[in-house]
């Protein structure tokens, strides 16, 4: 056994999909195998056959009911499967019991999610998370694959002292597996060291916006209409795995640094996440995040608590989060069955104020956005004297080019600036390590006496340049 253990392509292979529907699952009930077969398409297998079954609890042996495991073996012959993909996560005996039972492949979702990611991952890191990820899900089957060799010839009893060939192999693969990923997790640990630092100064220096959202959102294509662009954006899921990042322009000499990131989906698998999650430093300390939602999608209500969700899962808390309904282009050309499946801009509004309705493909809302991030990056704005030492030329200089001057007056060895000065300008400032006064009084002393935080969700934290102080 190769001690990778990759996983087997199922690209172009003949397939049925299963779902069993338990009380507890979220599925779409408009379309409850829409995403599986998304998902499929993805991987590339050709669908042939899909089979559906309600039960209160899975059966233990083949998690599908004896009468449906017998159907879906009749269907297999029938259609000339060679693969059957569950979404749902199997444990090791059920895909064993069911292997045996239909005579065929089987997959379950998790798996099926970690073959796209495999498929798809280009950079070191990528590649880094997707392996590990596999061999921490692969790890715990390894039991069910060596079981055909737990017998010791010559009829002795299986025991202390007399453990067949199997158990043997089975603790060589372990041994195997745990030694790969403590290697991996430390090349991978290098990276997520250097991202973090990169991140960090990326923070400090400038306002940071993360795009988070379901895969499939848009939101590549929305990152390059809002930047130079260089995305990879394409009608498919898990079409990034990386993060890009690039400036975007806000207008008025102001700017930010927008990150794009990996999207996110219904049940990810826990080990994925915990992979990835450097992958995600950018969205986990960005100043605000945009929550791209394809307001097209029928499952758009549900794919925006998964978000919301797993975007509490990996520790991004602290950042803002502003809604963009994206693809709203898209609504005028759905015909009236399908209109009747998804929600109006107008009700997203109703529940989630401050929404903003956009098109990453016609550019319609990108302006306003653009206005509504620059109002979250100056904060509460106010008409201020700053004194700045003239020798601090890099402070002088953000104030002229970012903040509408309205008086200078030059004293010795400074300058004292009357600005329309926003409070996250401030912070952003402090951030950075300057010294200066705010109307003769030293500027950390005036942020925290005499102006109200900077705005914030509820319990998030400390201003920017308070985090940095505390070793954030």
């Amino acid at each position: 056994m190769e001690t990778g253990l990759a996983q087997e392509r199922i690209l172009a292979e003949r397939t049925i999909l299963v779902q069993v529907r338990l009380p507890s699952s979220d599925v779409d009930e408009r379309d409850p195998m829409g995403e599986l077969r998304a998902l499929a398409e993805t991987a590339g297998v050709t669908v042939v056959g899909e089979m559906e079954q309600n039960l209160k609890v899975p059966r233990g042996a083949t998690y599908l009911g004896k009468g449906k495991v017998e159907e879906l073996a009749a269907m297999v012959q029938a259609l000339d499967a060679k693969a059957v993909i569950f979404d749902n996560d199997l444990s090791p005996s059920q895909v064993q019991g069911l292997e045996e039972a239909i005579r065929c492949k089987v997959l379950d979702r998790s798996e099926l999610i970690l073959d796209i990611f495999a498929n798809r991952a280009t950079t070191r890191q990528a590649q880094l998370q997707v392996e590990i990820a596999q061999l921490q899900y692969t790890a715990p089957r390894l039991r069910a694959m060596w079981s055909h060799l737990g017998q010791v010839t010559g009829g002795a009893p299986v025991g202390v002292g007399t453990r067949g060939p199997g158990e043997q192999q089975l603790e060589i693969d372990r041994r195997l597996v745990k030694s790969r990923v403590d290697r991996l997790k430390g090349e991978l640990d290098e990276i997520a060291g250097r991202k973090q630092r990169e991140v960090q100064a990326r923070r400090t220096e400038h306002f940071t916006v993360g795009l988070v959202g379901y895969t499939n959102a848009g939101k590549s294509s929305l990152f390059n209409a809002l930047t130079r662009g260089g995305a990879f954006a394409n009608d498919q899921l898990f079409a990034t795995l990386g993060t890009r990042v690039e400036q975007w322009n806000l207008g008025g000499g102001n700017a930010c640094m927008l990150s794009d990131t990996v999207g996110f989906i219904r049940d990810l698998p826990h080990h994925l996440v915990a992979s990835f999650r450097s992958t995600l430093e950018d969205a986990v300390h960005a100043h605000l995040l945009l929550v791209v939602l394809d307001v097209s999608d029928p499952r758009a209500e549900t794919q925006l608590e998964v978000v919301q969700c797993t975007l509490d899962e990996i520790g991004a808390i602290t950042p803002e989060r502003l809604l963009v309904l994206n693809k709203s282009d898209r609504l005028d050309t759905l015909s009236a069955r399908e209109a009747e499946r998804v929600h109006p801009p107008s009700w997203w509004l109703e529940r989630h104020p401050g929404a903003m309705s956009v098109s990453a493909r016609t550019g319609a809302g990108l302006d306003a956005l653009a206005a509504t991030v620059l109002d979250r990056m100056k904060g509460a704005v106010r008409t201020l004297r700053l004194t700045v030492p003239l020798r601090d030329a890099r402070t002088v200089d953000f104030l002229e080019k970012r903040c509408p001057v309205q008086a200078r007056d030059y004293v010795d060895a400074s300058v004292t600036l009357t600005v329309d000065i926003g409070r996250r300008q401030v912070d952003q400032l402090l951030s950075r390590g300057a010294r200066f006064d705010i109307e003769g009084v030293p500027a950390n002393d005036f942020v925290r006496t005499q102006w109200d935080p900077a705005p914030m969700r509820p319990d998030r934290g400390a201003p920017p340049h308070e985090r940095m102080v505390e070793g954030w």
